[in-house]
């Protein structure tokens, strides 16, 4: 099988240029491999690329929203990024360092930087914690002491917008919302300057999602955060990035600025996702065409040969079938599709 090759210069994969200051974060040929599963005979089956060579940049005070369907291996990019999971290959540079291979003693004055908010607050949450211990306890393995780590809690909780007092209640007497914004006040106590928030707001009710999403948007201003938000819900993610970069099956299938992006879709998958997003003008919903993606994903542990997008898009040709696109610059972002546009 060969492969389209793809300019050293584009946007996602290319060094900064002199001059330039040094994104705060880069990952490269970011790739996880899981072992197969065994049947019920003992026997291990194909192993899966759950992530499969994801590169690109993030500027501090910056967000990059990361979408896909569900299984595309948004998760586990943003895991691998925290080294919440150890990366098969690949690497992820945080300031300038890179931390794919520290130790777990080497990376823990690093973790400071980095944080992550869940998606769902209560089961991020220890149950037999009081806030005041979920939220100092990061302080605390930073080798703050206990008193300070308490008045830092009570601080952070009075920023994301809840009651000083409440500080000595279990997570079970919050709401969604409210337990979210502990989580977010976790994630603030150690002053990182990168957040990782994979669906934080997915399992909440709307009203409470605009909450939390006016919340994320102020501390980023307030505090200079960069944020990697991972959704699946592409109007929240309009709301909140500065870039985008579409996930399918493992691989980023197209990246660039937000508005461009959303204004003109190049790949055939980018286009059938933002058929998806309702529109709040009920004539130029009626209007639109709706593209509907015939069968499901293909299985990570099973791919396609040549675009893996192939047996689901409307402009698959032969080379489509037989020879896997990279990523390379089309109508101002990067796109990898052989056949890019409408």
């Amino acid at each position: 099988m060969t492969e389209t090759t793809t300019p050293a210069t584009t946007a996602a994969t290319a060094e900064a240029a002199p001059g330039t200051p040094a994104p705060l974060l880069s990952v490269r040929d970011l790739t996880m491999t899981f072992p197969g599963r065994r049947s019920a005979t003992g026997r291990r089956g194909a192993p899966v690329r759950a992530v499969d060579g994801v590169s690109f940049d993030l500027a501090a005070g910056r967000t990059l929203g990361l979408v896909g369907e569900s299984g595309c291996g948004k998760s586990t990019t943003g895991r691998m990024i925290v080294r919440l999971l150890q990366p098969t290959s690949g690497r992820v540079v945080l300031d300038g360092e890179d931390i794919s291979r520290l130790s777990q003693g080497a990376l823990r004055p690093l973790r400071g930087s980095i944080q992550m908010v869940f998606q769902d607050p209560h089961s991020s949450l220890n149950p037999r914690q009081t806030v005041a211990r979920i939220i100092s306890e990061p302080l605390l393995v930073q080798g703050r002491s206990a008193g300070d780590a308490r008045r830092r809690a009570a601080e952070l909780m009075e920023l994301v917008g809840l009651i000083p007092e409440h500080i000595d209640r279990y997570p079970h007497e919050f709401s969604g919302g409210q337990a979210q914004r502990i989580g977010i006040a976790r994630a603030l106590a150690t002053g990182p300057r990168l957040i990782v928030a994979d669906e934080p707001v997915s399992a909440l009710d709307v009203s409470v999602q605009a909450q939390i999403v006016n919340l994320m948007e102020r501390l980023r201003a307030e505090l200079g955060l960069a944020y990697v938000f991972i959704a699946h819900d592409l109007s929240v993610v309009k709301r909140v990035s500065d870039r985008v970069a579409v996930m399918y099956l493992g691989r980023i299938v197209e990246i660039g600025d937000k508005a461009a992006l959303y204004a003109n879709p190049q790949h055939p998958y980018t286009r059938a996702l933002l058929s998806a997003v309702p529109l709040p003008d009920p004539a130029a919903e009626r209007r639109r065409e709706r593209i509907v993606l015939l069968g499901d994903p293909p299985s990570p542990a099973a791919p396609p040969p040549g675009c893996t997008f192939h047996p689901r898009c409307p402009k698959a040709q032969e080379i489509c079938r037989t020879e896997r696109p990279l990523l390379r610059l089309a109508a101002s972002r990067e796109v990898a599709c052989h056949f890019p546009g409408d």
